[in-house]
This record gives structure tokens, C-alpha cells and sequence, in this order.
């Protein structure tokens, strides 16, 4: 899911105001490192810069992301899981890494978010859209569902890549609506909606903010995953609203510390955390985004992730995904 963004939003994110230090103590006396398993530029790092600005100060006398794109994110998990459990290394990463991987690479994911990590908590959630060229008959999803049950043959879906959560989601659409779906995966969303805005593919399903700004001008989102609409698109109804409430799914992007960290470090990291997304300028950025800011505590998100592993796991299998070698 991590598409480059616009370098005028990235910009803003890092030029934003950080929070007033005085208040109170800060929980670590040295600087502390935000590591996040993507490429500067994408969503990821960029919720990670935003919320790493402003624990400047509140938290500890700097705070800086450090980038370790690879394996799909897991290199930084596994930097994090071996560092010293003293609040100075972070981890940024979106829900996937942590509770869908575990069943696609399970020889290669070492690691546990429970058992190998304090889950801090959330920092924001995203949904999925299917959408479809602007030049498709389909103009609902009860369109595009009978539209797909007509077809003669398999109807290829783009995702932004194999093994990805909109691959899975498409999957479980094509499976509730009794349509016969095929997966094309790209290398990144990008891509993908560039092959619908060229009505290249007749389908494609990534998260919303890669097809909000193409939506009425290339392409049409026919309905997203979360639980309520979206304020920048009221009219397109949740795909619980069309008749399929199982698949209502919202993403998460979190923040983790090593399994040991104390609790104090913890508490102090989940405060100033919580005082960030109070503020206008994280949610402004998470605005554009599309990102709904949330920040649930450790408890509340340890049980959200036992959720969500356990939701991935049959749907994994009854896809029939296998991983290349």
C-alpha cells in the first residue's frame, strides 16, 4: 500500500509546529529512532514523520524516522524486536505486517506482535474501495455484481500487489457476491490505477486515498470497506450499505515498542501520542490522506490485533494464495 505521495503534503507534514516541551518531563533522556519498513515518501513514513515531530520534546529530546525498506516491511520488525527495550527504538508499520503476513510467509515472518512487542497503540485507520473505469457500465456495486455474474469467463481485479490486503479484500468480495474473479497484481497502486483510469482493467481494489483523486475523473469508486462513509465521498456507500456487512474492514497503522519496554515508557509514549492527534496539523495531513485519526491503548489494541489474525487466517486459506519462492 505505500504509493509516494505528493511532495507539497510530505513538506507540510515535516514543517508543522512541534508540541511545547515544558510541560512535563520527557520519558527517555536520549534520542529516540522511529523505524518504518518502507521507502520515504509513502503513507507510512509519512504518518510516521508526523507523529515522530511531535514527540519531540514530549517524549524524548528528538525523535527521528529511520527508513528500512525491504521484505515488505519486515526488516524493520525485526530491527525493532532485537533492540534494547528502553523507548528509544519505535516501530511504525500498517496492520498487515503484524496480522496478514504471518499467514502468507509463515517460514519467513519471525516474529509475533504480541509475544516480541508492546502494541502502544493506533495511530490512524484507512479503508479499501472497489472501483472500476469511468467508461464501466457499472454505476453501484449491484451493477458491477451483476455485470461480473454475466461474464463468460474470470474477470481480472488489480491490486497494488500480491499478497496485499486489497489483493485479499477483492477476493472476498468475488467470493460474497458469487463472482468469478481473477487476481492481477501490480507492483505498487500506482500502476494499478493507472490501468483503470485507462480502462486497461475492468476492476481494481486499493485503499481509498489512492483512488480519491481520481474518483468522477478517470474512475468511479463504487463503494468502500469502512464502517460509516466518508466525509470527501459522502455518496458512495460502505459495502455494508450494499448488502455485505462481513466486509467491513478498516486498516490500522500502529506504533510498537519491544516486548520489556517498561510501563512507564509506555504510558508516557501512549500520552503524547494521544496530545498529537489533538492536534490541527497531524489531522489536517491525516485529512488528505483520507485517514481517520484514532489512537487506541495497549489493551484495547493487543485485542484488536488478535482480531484481526485471527480474520486473515481463513480468509488466506479459502483464497488458495501461494506465495512465490
Amino acid at each position: 500500500m505505500d504509493t509516494r505521495i505528493t511532495r507539497r503534503l510530505a513538506l507540510a507534514a515535516l514543517a508543522a509546529p512541534a508540541l511545547a516541551s515544558g510541560a512535563r518531563a520527557q520519558a527517555v533522556p536520549r534520542p529516540a529512532r522511529v523505524l518504518v519498513g518502507f521507502a520515504a515518501g509513502g503513507p507510512t513514513d509519512l504518518v510516521a514523520r508526523i507523529y515522530a515531530e511531535r514527540l519531540r520534546g514530549a517524549y524524548a529530546p528528538s525523535a527521528l524516522v529511520d527508513n528500512r525498506p525491504g521484505a515488505s516491511g519486515r526488516l524493520a520488525v525485526d530491527a525493532t524486536k532485537a533492540a534494547e527495550p528502553d523507548g528509544t527504538t519505535l516501530l511504525v508499520t500498517p496492520a498487515s505486517v503484524m496480522t496478514l503476513q504471518p499467514h502468507i510467509f509463515p517460514r519467513e515472518v519471525r516474529y509475533d506482535a504480541l509475544a516480541d512487542f508492546v502494541p502502544v497503540c493506533t495511530l490512524c485507520d484507512f479503508a479499501f474501495a472497489v472501483a472500476v473505469p469511468a467508461s464501466h457500465p457499472a454505476r453501484t456495486l449491484s451493477d458491477l455484481t451483476t455485470w461480473l455474474r454475466a461474464q463468460p469467463a474470470e474477470v481480472p481485479y488489480g491490486s497494488p500487489g500480491a499478497g496485499s490486503g486489497p489483493h485479499f479484500v477483492g477476493d472476498m468480495i468475488g467470493r460474497a457476491v458469487g463472482a468469478r474473479l481473477n487476481h492481477v497484481p501490480y507492483r505498487g497502486a500506482a500502476p494499478a490505477v493507472q490501468d483503470a483510469l485507462a480502462a486497461r482493467i475492468p476492476l481494481v481494489v486499493a485503499v481509498v486515498s489512492d483512488l480519491l483523486p481520481h474518483h468522477g475523473q478517470g474512475v468511479r469508486i463504487l463503494a468502500i470497506s469502512s464502517q460509516a462513509r466518508l466525509p470527501r465521498l459522502p455518496d458512495v456507500p460502505t459495502l455494508a450499505e450494499a448488502g455485505y456487512p462481513a466486509l467491513t474492514i478498516s486498516e490500522w497503522m500502529g506504533l510498537f515498542a519491544p516486548a520489556r519496554t517498561p510501563a512507564p515508557i509506555v504510558a508516557a509514549l501512549h500520552q503524547a501520542v494521544a496530545a498529537a492527534v489533538r492536534t490541527e496539523e497531524v489531522r489536517q495531513v491525516l485529512d488528505r490522506l483520507e485517514f481517520q485519526p484514532t489512537v487506541q491503548g495497549p489493551e484495547e489494541f493487543a485485542a484488536r490485533i488478535r482480531h484481526d489474525r485471527d480474520l486473515w487466517g481463513p480468509v488466506v486459506r479459502a483464497s488458495g494464495f501461494q506465495p512465490e519462492t
